[in-house]
């Protein structure tokens, strides 16, 4: 087992994902076999608009509700987790890229806005994917389109309502997930359409709530045109960490990490973690890229 992979299961034990509320908890993960970009299913390609076609048409998800409850309602996963079959762990290791992805989940205790976090990034021209929940858009709408202005960063969909993707209702540090294939659509969808008519193109990435999968989930995202991430690195455990144990987790991270942390919890130690980290890692040859720009 790697030392990544090592400290990111300690961190999970430790504090788990759910703490976009800054709660902690605790689970196991099975260690299944990273997933590269080749693994992962195709996105379906949208119909080409037509003239007249509508905003809101132009939001709409390619695959309908019902055309996905009938392909995959009857399918029966065999994995579950951070590193479910099709779900990207890691990007190619082949360059010293790492990928720093920050997540704003929304709903109660989860709304704040770490501009600490985000003036660094700028400050240091450092490029990162933001995965945003719809509650979290609806909560700071002039926030959220200032970052959407930025091309810094890439806004990529943290979901309607922050639930772990599963087509039979398993739970990920009790928050309990999407029952079934419908939901599962209901809950990559409702964002999808919204970040869609905001952007002005749709997201072309996807974390759900906890970063927990199922692999009949993972290729319903996949059939929504997006694609289902997870991580490499937990850089804050579930903003949960102290500045130091975040700079100790990050400044960990190798060749093709994605480093997991939270932008929505301003009182906790994640951006002076990442401060401190991300100096190291330039100085060491690394250098950091949000996922689309990964090759």
């Amino acid at each position: 087992m790697s030392l990544t992979r090592r400290a990111v299961i300690a961190a999970v034990v430790a504090a788990g994902l759910a703490g976009c509320d800054a709660r902690s908890g605790s689970a196991s993960a099975s260690l299944a076999k990273r997933t590269t970009p080749s693994d992962i299913e195709p996105p379906s390609r949208a119909p080409r608009a037509g003239r007249r076609a509508t905003p809101e048409a132009a939001a709409a998800p390619a695959l309908t509700r019902a055309a996905a409850v009938a392909r995959y309602g009857s399918a029966r996963p065999s994995g579950w987790g951070f590193d479910a079959p099709g779900v990207l762990t890691a990007l190619p290791p082949s360059q010293r890229a790492i990928a720093l992805t920050f997540d704003a989940c929304g709903g109660p205790g989860g709304s704040g806005y770490d501009q600490d976090l985000i003036g660094f990034l700028r400050s240091r021209k450092v490029p990162a994917t933001l995965f945003i929940n719809s509650r979290w858009i609806d909560a700071r709408p002039a926030d959220f389109r200032e970052l959407a202005a930025d091309p810094l960063f890439e806004i990529a969909n943290h979901g309607t309502r922050h639930r772990p993707l599963s087509v039979s209702g398993r739970s990920a540090y009790g928050i309990p997930g999407t029952r079934d294939a419908g939901e599962v659509y209901d809950e990559v969808a409702g964002n999808h359409s919204k970040l869609t008519r905001l952007l002005g193109r749709p997201p072309r990435y996807f974390r759900s709530g906890t970063a927990y999968y199922d692999d009949v989930a993972s290729r319903i995202v996949g059939a929504l045109g997006e694609r289902p991430v997870s991580f490499t690195v937990n850089g804050d455990g579930g903003a949960t960490f102290t500045a130091e144990q975040v700079h100790t987790a990050v400044v960990a991270a190798g060749p093709g990490s994605i480093v997991i942390g939270h932008m929505n919890q301003p009182t906790g130690g994640t951006a002076e973690g990442i401060a401190t980290a991300v100096p190291r890692l330039l100085a060491s040859g690394h250098r950091f890229v949000r996922l689309s720009d990964a090759r």
